[in-house]
C-alpha cells in the first residue's frame, strides 16, 4: 500500500487492517470477503469482522446475500466526510485548549521572553493579535519582507470582532484598521489590551532592510508595564508631533 494513503486512512482513524481491506476494495470496486482477503493479505478468519467495521463506520456497503458482496463507498466522498469530521474535531480541541491556556496564563507570574529571528517573531504577533479582545496598538518602524501578507488576516479577523486597531508607520501599509504614516524610530512595538506588549529590534542592511535573523523580540506580559506604553501610544497618536507631511 502507498505509505502516504497508509498514513491518511489512518489519521482518519483505521487501523492496519482496516485500512489495507478499503484499499483492496478500492481497487475491487465490488468484491466477497473472500476476494477481499487475497488482494489485501487479511486472513479469512478475520477479513469478515474488518469489513464489518469498515462497513460501521461508512467506508463500504454491504449487499446480504450468500454470499455477501462488499461495495466500497467512493474515497472522494469517504475523503470528504472524514475530513469535516476531523476539522471540527480540531477545531473543538483547539477552542478548548485556547480557553484553558489563555485563562491559566493571567495566573502564571509575568514572564519576559526573547524572542530570535523573524519566523519565531510574526509567529508571536499573530499570537497576541489573535487574543486581542478590545484594542490592539502597534507601531512599525520597520517590516519584514512578506509580513504584511502574515498580518492582514489576523488584523482582518479582530477587527470583524470590533477590536479597535491603531497602526504607526514610516510608510501607508494595506491593513484592517486605522493606520497613520508617522516620522518615528526604526523599531518595532505592540500592546494588546494593555495587558502585554512586545519590542522588536532588528539590524539592517546598507539600503535599510531589516535582516531577519539579527531581530530580537522582548515579550512581557507585566500589565504595568503594557499600560504605560499603551498611554505613551495614546498620546503620540493625539498629538501633531513627528507627523510625516
Amino acid at each position: 500500500m502507498d505509505r502516504g494513503v497508509n498514513e491518511a486512512l489512518k489519521i482518519m482513524g483505521l487501523t492496519d487492517y482496516q485500512a489495507s481491506a478499503y484499499t483492496a476494495m478500492v481497487s475491487l470496486v465490488s468484491a466477497r470477503a473472500v476476494e477481499v482477503a487475497e488482494v489485501s493479505g487479511i486472513p479469512r478468519s478475520r477479513v469478515y469482522e474488518v469489513l464489518r467495521q469498515l462497513s460501521d463506520r461508512g467506508f463500504v456497503e454491504v449487499e446480504r446475500g450468500k454470499p455477501m458482496r462488499y461495495h466500497v463507498v467512493p474515497p472522494s466522498e469517504v475523503f470528504r466526510r472524514e475530513k469535516g469530521r476531523i476539522i471540527k474535531k480540531l477545531d473543538e480541541a483547539m477552542s478548548r485548549l485556547t480557553e484553558i491556556y489563555e485563562d491559566r496564563v493571567a495566573r502564571v507570574p509575568a514572564p519576559v521572553w526573547l524572542i530570535h529571528g523573524q519566523e519565531k517573531i510574526v509567529k508571536k504577533e499573530l499570537e497576541i493579535i489573535s487574543r486581542s479582545k478590545k484594542e490592539l496598538k502597534m507601531r512599525m518602524g520597520f517590516i519584514f519582507r512578506d509580513e504584511i501578507k502574515a498580518l492582514r488576516p489576523a488584523l482582518d479577523r479582530i477587527t470583524g470582532r470590533g477590536v479597535d486597531v491603531r497602526i504607526m508607520a514610516r510608510e501607508i501599509i494595506d491593513v484592517p484598521g486605522e493606520v497613520e504614516v508617522r516620522k518615528i524610530p526604526p523599531v518595532r512595538m505592540l500592546v494588546r489590551d494593555s495587558q502585554e506588549m512586545m519590542w522588536i529590534f532588528s539590524r539592517f542592511t546598507p539600503d535599510g532592510a531589516p535582516i531577519p535573523e539579527t531581530a530580537i523580540g522582548i515579550w512581557n506580559q507585566y500589565p504595568e508595564i503594557a499600560e504605560n506604553y499603551a498611554r505613551i501610544f495614546d498620546t503620540v497618536w493625539k498629538g501633531d508631533a513627528g507627523r510625516s507631511p
